[in-house]
C-alpha cells in the first residue's frame, strides 16, 4: 500500500531494530504485504465462484512473519493455525502453492484438493498437516517435541524411522524446536491445558503462539476466557516461558519472539507468546463482524492495521521511499495475479482419487506376507500375558516402539523399582516392560485421553511407532476428536504426506460381574465406521501374539481391542508362538465346522458360541462358527462360503442389537447373498440398554449361551 511521505533514505542502524538489518525488514514486510494479497485475491475469488471457501490472515501479519525469521525451514517442526500465511510464506509456501489450494488442484502439495484452502501442510518445510479442528493440534504437537528428545537419544531408533516407508520426511536436528499456533478461542479447549501440562512436565522443546485478535467467530475474548488474558492464566505453570506483545508491531513481536525461541532452543523447557493482533476482516466469507462488532471497534482495528503502520515506519526510518513501496507492492500484485491465473488453469483431482490414501499403499496387513505358522514353545499363557510378551519382543526388535497411557509403566519413580514389584497396568498387560526398556520408552502419562491420542499421534508423525494404551473403552470418548477427525485422516487429507500409524490398545467388553455402567461398554462399530483406521479383536491368546504384531508392524493406526472378561480365562490360552508371528487383518478363524446353522461372531462372543454348539451337537444339531478376529477389515470371503453352505446365519456379538457391527454384516449377508437363504438372518446381541453393576442384571442385558440356542433353533424351525 502506498504512502504519500516520501524521505531520504538513512544508514540503518541495526541496534535500533533488535539486530535485523534493512534486508530482514523488507522481507518481513513484503511477506506481510503478500500474504494481505493473497487474502484479498482469494476474497475475489470466492466472489466469483471460482473457490469454494476463504479464511484470511489479515491482521495477523506482523507477529508470523516475524517469527518465520526465527524458525528454521526444514528443520523446526510446524503445527500452524489457518491465519498463518505469513508465516508459511516466509518458510517458503509459494503464492502458486496457497492458490493451488484454494481452488481444490490436484497438485496443490498441503492436500490434494481435498482440505479448505489455510489449512498448512508442507513436508518439504516440517509443516504438519492441519485441520478445521479446533485444539487439537496442541497435543499432537506435543508428540511431536516429545520425538525429538527422544531421537536425541536414540540415534538408531531414528535411522529405522529413516527406513520405513515415508522415512524421506524423517528428519531430526539437534538444535530444532516444535512450534504451534492458534488463535485465543482455541485456548478454551482442553487439549491446549491437557499439553501445557505435559509439555510443562517434561520441559519440551515447544514454542505456544496464541494469536488474539479479540474475537473468537463473534464471541470476544472477556467471554471466552476467564479475565480475558490467556497469558496470565498460564504463568503459574512451571518452567513455561510467558510473553506479551503487540502482535501488530514486527519489531516488538520479533523481539518477545527470539527471546522465547532462545530459551526454547537452550531446552530450557516450553514458551507461550501472547500476542495481541486485529482481525480487520470478518472471521470468514461465511461470517459478517457487522452483525456483532460496532462500528468504533472495526475503526480502532484499522488504526493498529500493521501494513499501514509498518510501511509507514520503513519510510519515516528511510529504509524504503515511497517509489520503492510502489515497485515492490506492484512485484507483489503481478506475483499473486500470476499465481491466479496459474492456480485457476490448474487440472483438479481426479474422482477416482478419492480412494487413494486411505490406507497405507506401502504395507498391506491383510497380504499373504502376514501369514505365519506359529513356533509354539513354553508354558500356556493367558491373552493379558501374551500381551507383555508380544510387545517385549516387538520392542527388543524396534527401537521406535515406546508404551505409554494410564498406570502401564512398573512405577513412575525410578528409585521405587528397587523396592516394589511394580504395576504394569491395572491389568498387568504391560508388566515388566519399563523395567526392560527403560522409562523413556515405558511411561505413564497423565490422566487425560484426548492428550494419549494426541501425543501418539504426533509421535507416528515423525516415525515412532507409539503403543498407546486406553485404559478402559468406557472412557475412551474424551479422545474421540482426535481419533476420528486426526489419526484416521491425517494421510488422506495430506494427500499421502504425513501419516500417524500408532496403536491404541483399548480394554473392552463386559461379563465382568459387577463391571457397571462405565466398566463394561462395546461400541467397536462406532470405529469401525472410521475410514482409515483397522479395527481388530482377539479371543484367543494366540491371536493376541499374532494380531498386536501385525498390528505395531502395520502402517496404517489400529486400534487394538482387548476384552477384559477373556484376558485370564483359562480356555484361551496358547504357548508362544514365536517372535515373528503373525495373523493378517481381514481373516476370520474356523472355530469350528458344521453343517445346518453359521454364526459369524467374535470377542467373548465366540466362547459362549462354543458352549452352545456343544450343547446343540448333543441334540444332533451341527453349528459353524466363524470368529472375525478383524473388524475392520473383516473377513467378507468367510462369511460369503459360509452361508451358501449352510444357508442359516447367525450373527452374535455383545454390542447392543441396533446399529451394532453385527446389524451391518446381516445387512450385506441379506443385500448380497439373499439367494442363499433359507431363513432371515438373525441377530442375538445386548439390550439397547445399558449394562448393570448387579449381575442377576448383567446376565439378562448381554447375550448369554442360551440366547444363542434359542436362536439356532428357531432358525431351523424357520
Amino acid at each position: 500500500m502506498a504512502v504519500q511521505t516520501r524521505v531520504k533514505p538513512a544508514k540503518l542502524d541495526a541496534s535500533k531494530f533488535h539486530g535485523l538489518d534493512r534486508e530482514a525488514l523488507i522481507r518481513i514486510y513484503r511477506a506481510m504485504f503478500l500474504s494481505r494479497r493473497l487474502d484479498d485475491r482469494e476474497i475475489q475469488l470466492k466472489r466469483q465462484n471460482k473457490i469454494f471457501f476463504q479464511i484470511s490472515s489479515a491482521g495477523h501479519e506482523a507477529v508470523t512473519a516475524a517469527i518465520g525469521l526465527l524458525l528454521r525451514p526444514g528443520v523446526d517442526w510446524c503445527y500452524p493455525y489457518y491465519r498463518d500465511r505469513a508465516l508459511c510464506l516466509m518458510l517458503g509456501v509459494t503464492p502458486l502453492e496457497t492458490l493451488l489450494q484454494a481452488v481444490g488442484a490436484k497438485d496443490d502439495p498441503a492436500s490434494g484438493g481435498r482440505q479448505m484452502p489455510s489449512h498448512w501442510g508442507h513436508p518439504k518445510w516440517n509443516i504438519v498437516t492441519k485441520s478445521s479442528c479446533t485444539g487439537t493440534q496442541f497435543v499432537q504437537a506435543v508428540g511431536v517435541a516429545e520425538a525429538t528428545l527422544y531421537y536425541e537419544n536414540r540415534p538408531k531408533a531414528l535411522a529405522l524411522a529413516r527406513k520405513a516407508p515415508l522415512g524421506q520426511h524423517v528428519r531430526h536436528d539437534s538444535n530444532e524446536i516444535v512450534y504451534v499456533s492458534a488463535g485465543e478461542g482455541a485456548t478454551s479447549e482442553g487439549e491446549f491445558w491437557e499439553s501445557l501440562n505435559a509439555a510443562c512436565a517434561k520441559k519440551l522443546p515447544l514454542l505456544y503462539l496464541i494469536e488474539d485478535n479479540g474475537y473468537a467467530i463473534s464471541v470476544p475474548v472477556e467471554v471466552q476466557t476467564a479475565g480475558g488474558s490467556i497469558s496470565k492464566l498460564v504463568r503459574g505453570f512451571p518452567s513455561l516461558h510467558v510473553s506479551e506483545c503487540d502482535g501488530t508491531d514486527p519489531l516488538e513481536s520479533y523481539a518477545v519472539a527470539k527471546e522465547a525461541v532462545d530459551y526454547v532452543r537452550q531446552r530450557r523447557g516450553p514458551a507461550l507468546i501472547h500476542a495481541h493482533v486485529i482481525r480487520p476482516y470478518s472471521h470468514s466469507l461465511s461470517d459478517d463482524e457487522k452483525l456483532y462488532k460496532t462500528a468504533e471497534e472495526r475503526e480502532q482495528e484499522a488504526r493498529r492495521d500493521p501494513l499501514s503502520k509498518f510501511s509507514l515506519f520503513l519510510v519515516r526510518e528511510g529504509l524504503l521511499d515511497q517509489k520503492e513501496i510502489e515497485a515492490l507492492e506492484a512485484e507483489v500484485d503481478r506475483e499473486v495475479r500470476e499465481a491466479g491465473d496459474e492456480a485457476l488453469a490448474a487440472e483438479p483431482p481426479s474422482i477416482d482419487s478419492i480412494h487413494v490414501h486411505v490406507y497405507s499403499p506401502d504395507v498391506d496387513p491383510g497380504s499373504s506376507a502376514f501369514a505365519a505358522e506359529p513356533q509354539l514353545h513354553g508354558a500356556p499363557k493367558t491373552m493379558v500375558e501374551m500381551v507383555a510378551a508380544t510387545l517385549a519382543d516387538e520392542m527388543a526388535r524396534d527401537e521406535r516402539i515406546t508404551v505409554f497411557g494410564e498406570d502401564v509403566a512398573d512405577a513412575s519413580r525410578d528409585e521405587n523399582l528397587k523396592h516394589v514389584k511394580g504395576k504394569g497396568g491395572v491389568f498387568k498387560a504391560t508388566s515388566g516392560l519399563q523395567r526392560k526398556y527403560g522409562p523413556d520408552r515405558v511411561f505413564n502419562t497423565p490422566l487425560a485421553e484426548a492428550s494419549i491420542v494426541g501425543r501418539a499421534i504426533g509421535m507416528a508423525t515423525r516415525g515412532l511407532k507409539p503403543v498407546a494404551e486406553i485404559q478402559f473403552f468406557d472412557y475412551i470418548w474424551p479422545a474421540m476428536m482426535q481419533i476420528r477427525d486426526e489419526l484416521c485422516v491425517l494421510r488422506w487429507r495430506s494427500n499421502g504426506n504425513f501419516k500417524s500409524p500408532a496403536v491404541l490398545r483399548v480394554a473392552i467388553g463386559g461379563y465382568l460381574t459387577g463391571g457397571g455402567i462405565y466398566h463394561s461398554q462395546s461400541g467397536e462399530s462406532i470405529f469401525a465406521h472410521c475410514p482409515g483406521l483397522r479395527v481388530v479383536m482377539p479371543s484367543t491368546a494366540l491371536d493376541v501374539a499374532g494380531l498386536l504384531r501385525t498390528s505395531v508392524r502395520c502402517d496404517d493406526p489400529v486400534m487394538f481391542l482387548e476384552h477384559k472378561h477373556l484376558y485370564r480365562q483359562p480356555y484361551n490360552r496358547s504357548e508362544y508362538p514365536g517372535s515373528d508371528y503373525t495373523v493378517p487383518f481381514g481373516k476370520a478363524r474356523l472355530v469350528r465346522e458344521g453343517s445346518e446353522v453359521s454364526i459369524v461372531t467374535y470377542g467373548a462372543i465366540v466362547h459362549r458360541a462354543e458352549v452352545a454348539a456343544a450343547q446343540l451337537e448333543r441334540e444332533g444339531i451341527s453349528v459353524e462358527i466363524i470368529d472375525l478376529r478383524s473388524l475392520s477389515p473383516y473377513d467378507w470371503d468367510a462369511i460369503a462360503a459360509t452361508v451358501r453352505k449352510n444357508h442359516r446365519a447367525i450373527v452374535a456379538y455383545e454390542d447392543m442389537l441396533s446399529w451394532g457391527f453385527g446389524a451391518e454384516i446381516a445387512a450385506r449377508i441379506g443385500e448380497e447373498l439373499f439367494d442363499e437363504l433359507d431363513a432371515p438372518v438373525k441377530r442375538v446381541a445386548a439390550m439397547d440398554t445399558f449394562c448393570a453393576y448387579q449381575p442377576k442384571l448383567e446376565d439378562v442385558i448381554l447375550p448369554q449361551t442360551q440366547h444363542i440356542v434359542s436362536a439356532v433353533k428357531q432358525l431351523l424351525e424357520y
